[in-house]
């Protein structure tokens, strides 16, 4: 779909289609951009009634969205999933548009779009940015963590019985365009602060991870599948809505709990260099309302891969290009920490920042302690003859 395509003339006669009488659009403008696609507020009147309704589009380049059936697939997958989760924007129509820039039904559809409800309420990422410009905690901070716990254990609480969805779960997990190795070849070729050798080190570990993990099927779980800090909105009274579940419908509940959680990490690195307060409270408020509603403590044996994940996404220049490289490099710490960890242990998160030495540099570095202790002793005895 082409930017020309968004106009009032081609969306007047969809609109009005979709609503069932005359549609007038009073006012469209173009939300933004970003590295998925692009979205569109329309303010249309339909029948005496003001309706404000958002148009996204998906981009057409990485992230397994090469082809018009990859990006139809995402938005299909949107359409019908959004209006199965409760307090989630809700999805009107999903259509498609011709080479000549009609909005019609799909059979001839060269592209894809999607047409949803507007959010109300700003993004949760809005809160960690005045976190972390107060440096404190507000109570409404402390309650909201309390209810992202509450609300991803209630999404996770159903269970389902099919072996072949965790297993595509896990599977995606290493190799979908729009997780591990589709982000990886995203990345610059030419980054300085990870290797080549880095990026196949963590693929390997992710596919033994894989092995590890994918028989686990009795985990399998209802999830959002992309809870990150844009994808939630609160409201003042602390309701929220969801956005965005357009990956799958089950899978591993760790996926959504370290979507969101990996934001704490992320934004206390940006002002510490590590995970301290007051984004480690936020953290731990979460965690226990989790557990505590899920009595899942098996998770802390499955979050590792998906971790690695969220931090390869966070650490991306395309999603994140302000960050410092010092920022960067401790989520590939991270990242390759956590993977060689049998059982995460949340109050180990700044080991886990932290690189760690080869074996030829701790045998340098005892060769030089080695060294100056001799000399020392050395000095002395000299000192003593004196």
């Amino acid at each position: 779909m082409t930017k020309n395509s968004i106009n009032k003339r081609n969306l007047e006669p969809y609109l009005s289609t979709v609503f069932g009488g005359e549609a007038v659009i009073m006012e469209l403008k173009e939300l933004g951009k970003g590295v998925h696609g692009a979205a569109y507020l329309i303010e249309v009147e339909v029948k005496g009634e003001v309706k404000k309704v958002v148009l996204k589009q998906l981009g057409g380049e990485g992230f397994s969205h090469d082809y018009p059936s990859d990006r139809a697939g995402v938005l299909f997958f949107a359409h019908h999933n959004f209006n199965k989760l409760e307090n989630h924007v809700g999805s009107l129509d999903v259509g498609g548009i011709t080479a000549l820039g009609n909005l019609i039904s799909l059979g001839r559809a060269r592209d894809f779009f999607l047409l949803t409800e507007k959010a109300e309420g700003t993004p949760y990422a809005e809160d960690l940015d005045s976190i972390k410009k107060e440096e404190k905690l507000t109570e409404k901070d402390r309650e909201r963590a309390r209810i992202l716990g509450e609300t991803l254990a209630e999404i996770n609480s159903e269970k389902m019985d099919n072996p072949t969805l965790y297993l595509r779960h896990i599977r995606d997990l290493v190799g979908h365009g729009e997780m591990t190795m589709g982000v990886i070849d995203t990345y610059p070729k030419d980054v300085d602060w990870v290797t080549q050798e880095e990026f196949t080190e963590i693929e390997k570990r992710l596919v033994e991870w894989r092995g590890k993990i994918k028989w686990n099927t009795h985990r399998l779980s209802r999830i959002h599948g992309d809870p990150h800090v844009f994808n939630i909105w609160f409201r003042e009274d602390n309701s929220l809505t969801l956005l965005d579940r357009s990956r799958e419908e089950y899978g591993e509940p760790a996926d959504d709990v370290t979507c969101l959680t990996i934001n704490y990490i992320f934004w206390s690195l940006q002002t510490s260099k590590e995970l301290s307060n007051p984004f480690k409270e936020l953290y731990d408020i979460f965690f226990e309302a989790y557990i505590e509603k899920t009595k899942d403590k098996e998770i802390f044996k499955f979050v590792q891969p998906f971790y690695a994940f969220r931090a390869l996404v966070v650490a991306h220049p395309l999603f994140y290009p302000n960050i410092e490289t010092e920022v960067r490099r401790k989520l590939f710490n991270f990242a390759m920490n956590i993977l060689e960890t049998e059982e995460f242990k949340p109050e180990n998160i700044n080991e886990y920042l932290t690189e760690k030495r080869k074996p030829e540099e701790e045998a340098e570095e005892e060769i030089e302690e080695e060294a100056e202790e001799e000399i020392e002793t050395e000095e002395a005895v000299v000192e003593e003859e004196e």
